[in-house]
């Protein structure tokens, strides 16, 4: 079975290599701007499919798996914390987060001609509270400039988490007890 990543996220292709799972990495060029929230729920799904199917329609042959994180953040939705823009907007959401709690959203699609199947993951972060030298300091390692809410828990950025509660692949970015049990069912079927 040709599997396809249609993401060019460097920690979910770890997190499937470590998985054991034989893939090809093929970002996919699906424009998020075109979507407009509505529920995180469903917006994290739509964001995985679109990135899916955009791959999918070009490599019919293969099972591709597309992907998307959201931080969210207090109900609002003009709280979805998405890649930050430049170095004021990933301080402005590091600020926002600070000793705050807020969900990670991550939406998964696996998509192939004769199956597809969507479904997302939520995890709760609490951050610990930052002091200015604290958001200096870590927008000074480059890290949260390529990750949804700023921050990469993997990363430097664990020093910013005091706890957090759920699946520490959803946060990451791929629920990967999830995307497996997908894959198995392509396989028996």
């Amino acid at each position: 079975m040709r599997i396809i990543l249609a993401s060019q996220s460097p920690r979910r292709k770890s997190i499937l290599e470590d998985a054991g799972i034989n893939f090809e990495t093929i970002p996919s060029q699906f424009d998020e701007s075109c979507i407009q929230p509505t529920s995180k729920e469903a917006y994290v799904m739509t964001l995985s499919f679109e990135k899916a199917k955009e791959v999918f329609l070009k490599h019919q042959d293969a099972v591709v798996i597309g992907a998307d994180t959201i931080v969210y953040f207090k109900d609002k939705i003009e709280h979805y914390l998405g890649k930050p823009k430049d170095e004021d907007d990933a301080k402005r959401m590091l600020r926002m987060l600070s000793g705050n709690t807020h969900q990670v959203l991550t939406g998964v699609t696996v998509l192939s001609n004769d199956f597809q199947e969507s479904f997302y993951t939520v995890s709760n972060v609490k951050f610990k509270a930052l002091t200015k030298e604290d958001i200096r300091w870590y927008i000074e390692t480059k890290e949260p400039f390529d990750k949804a809410g700023s921050y990469a828990i993997q990363g430097e950025g664990h020093q910013l988490i005091d706890t957090y509660d759920g699946d520490f692949f959803t946060i990451m970015g791929l629920p990967i007890k999830e995307v497996l049990k997908v894959l198995s069912k392509i396989k028996t079927s």
